[in-house]
């Protein structure tokens, strides 16, 4: 049964309320996400329930609501999952990783190994370093920090009062500038970040000409990871105005995965090769060295970490989440029994050697 009530839709960061959420028959039984719009990772699990055809209810976390979530949060981040047994979830992959236990029909994971890591490594990239390219191009120009800043305090102050409006949006510019420089966003850093947008986007179009998803006909874990940072980015102005005259194909990926179906099987790593590798290459070539020196830097207890990817210097401050997030997935790889197919797979690539 479906059952209407308020969801904020974002179009070219226009706001309109509409009613969709989903819920099942016995509305006890209903799963509650606190999260965002705006949000990347809100997107990923709202997607991902979405998907399962999970019970659910989409709760914009706003002032309004700011008691009862506070009430859950262990941290003050969306998204936040609520079970129906008042458990609490936060942190998308975890949350995606739990509930698929739970509902492991049409599995976001194909059954071989090697393709299963290949999906991981793609959703951590998508999750770590596509978040530093929405991020970078949604607070670094001017119109897009006003545009963006104005949709996120529309979203939180639910008001007609246009100086509160107002006001919340300078203070979320102000705080969201203020962050630039933990993510990599910096005007030395900018040149290479463009870059990693263009190659991104450019093999991505490559690869999505003849399937809907990127291992096949069916979402994989790497889908969930990675289309939402780049339908974040289609929505901001400059990022919208690259993704839809560069890439009508990854946009219209982003736009699928909003509503995410099985429509058939994962491929063989025979058919995927020719333009997933070059994917593969780019992670082993920029993400992968740049989150292997992050930890590095960790455990030097630097301030501050600079490391050469594909010959240009690449400098922020290191991040813990990131070198625990890391560890997580070289423990999957370190799992794997027989892992000579992929071996050569990331050997190939220039992944094997940061694993």
């Amino acid at each position: 049964m479906l059952i209407k009530a308020d969801v904020l839709i974002i179009n070219e960061h226009q706001i309109s309320h509409r009613f969709a959420i989903f819920r099942g028959n016995n509305v006890e039984q209903s799963y509650r996400i606190f999260g965002s719009e705006m949000s990347p990772y809100s997107v990923k699990v709202r997607s991902y329930f979405r998907y399962k055809k999970i019970a659910h209810e989409w709760i914009i976390r706003t002032t309004a609501n700011q008691e009862e979530f506070s009430r859950y949060a262990r941290l003050p981040l969306v998204p936040l999952v609520v079970t129906p047994s008042e458990d609490v979830l936060q942190d998308s992959t975890p949350i995606i990783e739990t509930l698929e236990k739970i509902y492991p029909d049409s599995s976001i994971h194909p059954a071989e190994p090697t393709l299963a890591f290949l999906s991981a490594l793609i959703e951590e990239y998508g999750d770590e370093w596509g978040n530093k390219i929405m991020f970078h191009f949604r607070w670094w120009h001017e119109d897009d920090q006003r545009a963006a800043a104005r949709v996120l305090a529309h979203s939180r102050v639910i008001s007609d009062n246009e100086s509160e409006v107002a006001s919340e949006a300078k203070n979320i510019r102000e705080r969201m500038i203020g962050r630039r420089y933990f993510t990599g966003s910096s005007a030395a850093n900018a040149d290479l970040i463009k870059t990693y947008r263009d190659d991104l986007i450019s093999i991505l179009e490559k690869h999505l000409v003849d399937r809907s998803y990127l291992f096949g006909q069916r979402p994989a874990f790497a889908d969930f990871g990675l289309a939402p940072e780049l339908y974040e980015l289609a929505t901001d102005p400059t990022g919208g105005g690259v993704i839809k005259t560069k890439a009508p194909l990854t946009l219209a990926w982003c736009q699928r995965m909003l509503e995410p179906k099985n429509d058939g099987d994962f491929e063989e790593w025979t058919t995927l090769a020719p333009t997933l590798n070059p994917l593969l290459k780019n992670i082993g070539q920029f993400f992968l060295p740049w989150t292997d020196a992050n930890a590095t830097a960790l455990l030097k207890q630097q301030d501050n970490f600079k490391v050469s990817l594909d010959g240009k210097f690449y400098e922020q401050q290191p991040q813990k989440y990131h070198a625990k997030s890391l560890q997580k997935l070289r423990l999957r790889f370190g799992a794997i029994e027989d892992r000579a197919a992929l071996d050569k797979i990331l050997l190939e690539a220039g992944c094997l050697r940061w694993l």
